[in-house]
C-alpha cells in the first residue's frame, strides 16, 4: 500500500539532515547521517527521506507572490521584500536565498537514488523502488528548474560529491545545456511515473504529467526575451570565455514551447475546474474560480503541495481587527480585472465608472451591493472572487456576531463590511498592522473560516504550484509569438474566459484576432488576472523583461491616510488613486545574485550580470 504523503511522517532523525536551506550547498553532510544503515533498513525510514526531499519545494510566502510584482505588497516596511523593492539588497545579503537549499535537496535526491535498493525486498518491492527513484529524479529536475528560473545558468552536479572534492572546478553550464539537462531528467523520471494517482493519499507527488509540464515551463523560459538572444547577456560568460546565454533570437523556441504545452493538453488528464465538479447543479463562474482554491484537490492541479502555511496566508490576507492586513493587493491589479461584459476598464464603450456610489445591488449574488463605490460595480466574477475592497463583506466570518465584530458601531448590520477607511475597524487609525492600499487578496480564503475564533473550515487546500489553466495560457502565448493567425489562440484563450464567465475575445475585441501585438496584450492581461497571487505575475514580467518598465514599478492604492472625519463609507476622498510606492529598479534584478559566500567557495563560479 502506498505511503500517505504527509510531512508529519518525516522521522525525527531526518532533522539532522537539515530541513532548512543549506548555506554550504557543496559541502558534504556527515557520513553517519547520510548513509546510516538504519535509514535504509525500513520502508518507513526510506519513504520519510523521500518526503524530506519533497519538503524543499516552496509553497506560498516567497518573494514572487508577496511583493516583488505589481499585484501585491507587504504592509510591513521592514520585511525583506520591502527592502528589495527599495533597492536595498546585494550579493552579500541572504534575501530569499534558495541556491543552497535547492542544491541540498538535489544532493539528497542522488543519495536517495543510490541507496533505496538497500531497503530489504520484504520491506519494499522492486516496483516501488523504481517508482521512488523516478520521483527523486523528478524532484531533482524540478529543483534545477527553480534554480534556472531564479538565478539563470546553474552548476550541473551529476553525483554525490566527495568531501575532498575540488570545488573550484565547477563552472556554470550554459543556459541551453541547463535546459537540455532538465529535459533529460524529466524524460527519465516520466518512464517510472503514472499520469495521475488513483488515490488521494498521493496528492502532491510527482506524475508523468508534471514531467511534461516542467518541460513546457522550461521551454517557455527559453523562448522568452530574457533568454532568447538578450543583448544584456552578451558579456555573461564563464571565466574561460564560454558564453552562458544564447546570443541570437530563435523564433523556433516558441514553436517548441507551444508543442510542449500542447503535449500536456493532449494528455487528456487535466481539465479546468468548475463548480459542477464540486456538487453544483448549474454552472456558476464565481464559484468555479473561487472554489478551485478551496477544494482538497482537483483535475486542474498538475503540481501542488500540501506542505504550506495556508492558515498563515488566510490570517495575513484578512482584515483587522482579527486579521493582519499584511498582504495588500494593488490598484494596478484591480484595474486589470475586466468588466462583466469582457471589456477593459479603459475601453470607452465599457460600463466602467470611476466615481460615485452604486444605487442598487448587482444582478448576481457575487456582484456589488448598494452603497459600494462604482469603481467596483459590474466587474467580472474573478474580481469578486479575488479582491477584498472597502465595503465588501468580510470573508472569514461565519456568524452574524462574527461579522459585526469587523464593523464600527454605525455600520453594524450583520454584513461585516470591511472598513479600510481611516477610522474604520481595519483603517489606519484603528489597527497596528495597517492596510496601505485599501485592498486585500481573497484567493484561498474560505467563507467557512472563522478568523475571529481562529477556527479553520473543514477543508485543507493544497498550494497550487502549477495548474492546467497556466499551461493553456502558455500555449496561447507561444502560438501567438510564431503563428499569430493560428485559430487555437482564440480557442484556448476562450476556455479560460468562458470559465471566468466572460464572452469570447473575438466577440469583444475582434481586431485582436490575428494581430500579434494586440493579442499579446490580451494574453498577458489574462495571465495577470487568472493567475493573480500565485507567483506567475512576477515570473512573467521577469522572463518578458517587463518588470523594469515604469508602469510596473509605480504602485497605486486608495487614499487610506485621508481622515474621513467620521464619514466612513460615505467619505469619497478615500477612493482617489494614490501613489503607494515608487519602487527602485536596476536591470541586474532580472536575476537574483548568487550569494557572495558561494562565489568564494567555488572560484569557477561567475556572478550574475550587474551584481
Amino acid at each position: 500500500m502506498m505511503f500517505r504523503f504527509q510531512l508529519k511522517y518525516i522521522c525525527f532523525f531526518l532533522l539532522g539532515i537539515g530541513l532548512s536551506s543549506c548555506t554550504k550547498y557543496l559541502d558534504k553532510k556527515p557520513d553517519n547521517l547520510l548513509t546510516d544503515e538504519q535509514i535504509w533498513k525500513t520502508r518507513n525510514n526510506a519513504e520519510s527521506y523521500l518526503a524530506n526531499i519533497y519538503s524543499s519545494r516552496q509553497a506560498g510566502g516567497d518573494y514572487a507572490n508577496i511583493g516583488m510584482s505589481d499585484e501585491i505588497s507587504c504592509a510591513i516596511p521592514t520585511t525583506t521584500v520591502r527592502y528589495m523593492v527599495g533597492g536595498n539588497w546585494s550579493a552579500n545579503d541572504w534575501s530569499y536565498y534558495n541556491w543552497g537549499g535547492y542544491y541540498s535537496a538535489i544532493r539528497k535526491s542522488y543519495i536517495f537514488e543510490q541507496n533505496i535498493d538497500k531497503v530489504p525486498p520484504e520491506q519494499l518491492s522492486d516496483d516501488l523502488k523504481r517508482q521512488y527513484k523516478a520521483e527523486a529524479i523528478f524532484l531533482r529536475g524540478y529543483f534545477y528548474w527553480m534554480l534556472l528560473r531564479q538565478y539563470g545558468p546553474f552548476v550541473k552536479v551529476t553525483e554525490v560529491l566527495s568531501q575532498d572534492e575540488d570545488y573550484n572546478k565547477f563552472p556554470r553550464a550554459t543556459f541551453d545545456e541547463c535546459v537540455a539537462f532538465i529535459n533529460e531528467m524529466m524524460d527519465k523520471a516520466a518512464t517510472g511515473l503514472p499520469f495521475v494517482w488513483s488515490s488521494s493519499n498521493n496528492n502532491g507527488r510527482a506524475t508523468r504529467g508534471a514531467c511534461l509540464a516542467v518541460k513546457a515551463k522550461v521551454a517557455q523560459l527559453a523562448a522568452s526575451p530574457l533568454w532568447n538572444g538578450n543583448p544584456r547577456f552578451a558579456n555573461f560568460k564563464n571565466l574561460d570565455g564560454t558564453p552562458l546565454a544564447p546570443a541570437t533570437y530563435d523564433q523556433n523556441k516558441w514553436r517548441i514551447a507551444a508543442a510542449r504545452a500542447k503535449a500536456v493538453i493532449d494528455s487528456g488528464y487535466y481539465k479546468l475546474f468548475t463548480n459542477l465538479d464540486n456538487g453544483g447543479t448549474s454552472f456558476d463562474p464565481y464559484k468555479s474560480v473561487r472554489d478551485l482554491f478551496l477544494v482538497s484537490w482537483s483535475d486542474e492541479i498538475i503540481i501542488g503541495s500540501m506542505n504550506w502555511s495556508w492558515w498563515s496566508w488566510v490570517i495575513c490576507s484578512s482584515p483587522g481587527p482579527a486579521g493582519y492586513n499584511m498582504y495588500n493587493a494593488t490598484q494596478n491589479l484591480v484595474d486589470a480585472f475586466r468588466m462583466k461584459d469582457g471589456k477593459e476598464i479603459t475601453d470607452n464603450t465599457s460600463q466602467y465608472k470611476e466615481t460615485g456610489f452604486v444605487n442598487a445591488d448587482g444582478e448576481n449574488y457575487w456582484e456589488q451591493k448598494k452603497g459600494d463605490w462604482s469603481m467596483y460595480a459590474n466587474r467580472e466574477p474573478r474580481f469578486y472572487a479575488n479582491i477584498c475592497y472597502n465595503g465588501r463583506p468580510v470573508i472569514p466570518a461565519v456568524t452574524v456576531d462574527d461579522k459585526n465584530y469587523y464593523s464600527s458601531d454605525a455600520n453594524i448590520d450583520g454584513r461585516g463590511r470591511q472598513e479600510f477607511y481611516y477610522s474604520g475597524k481595519s483603517g489606519q487609525k484603528s489597527v497596528s498592522n495597517k492596510d496601505l492600499t485599501g485592498y486585500l487578496p481573497a484567493k484561498y480564503v474560505s467563507p467557512d473560516d472563522n478568523l475571529r475564533a481562529m477556527n479553520a473550515g473543514s477543508y485543507k487546500s493544497p498550494y497550487i504550484l502549477l495548474r492546467y489553466a497556466e499551461i493553456i495560457l502558455d500555449y496561447a502565448e507561444a502560438l501567438n509569438e510564431y503563428d499569430p493567425g493560428n485559430p487555437d489562440i482564440v480557442l484556448y484563450l476562450n476556455k479560460i474566459r468562458t470559465r471566468a464567465g466572460l464572452p469570447g475575445i473575438e466577440t469583444v475585441y475582434p481586431d485582436a484576432v490575428g494581430n500579434q501585438d494586440k493579442m499579446r496584450t490580451h494574453i498577458l492581461r489574462e495571465r495577470q488576472v487568472e493567475l493573480c497571487f500565485e507567483g506567475d505575475r512576477f515570473y512573467t514580467l521577469i522572463r518578458r523583461q517587463l518588470l523594469g518598465k515604469p508602469e510596473n514599478q509605480t504602485i497605486y492604492g486608495m487614499n487610506v491616510y485621508a481622515n474621513d472625519n467620521g464619514l466612513g463609507f460615505a467619505f469619497t476622498d478615500f477612493y482617489k488613486r494614490t501613489l503607494f510606492q515608487k519602487r527602485f529598479w536596476n536591470d541586474r534584478m532580472y536575476l537574483f545574485p548568487i550569494q557572495q559566500q558561494d562565489i568564494e567557495r567555488d572560484r569557477s563560479l561567475v556572478q550574475n550580470p550587474g551584481w
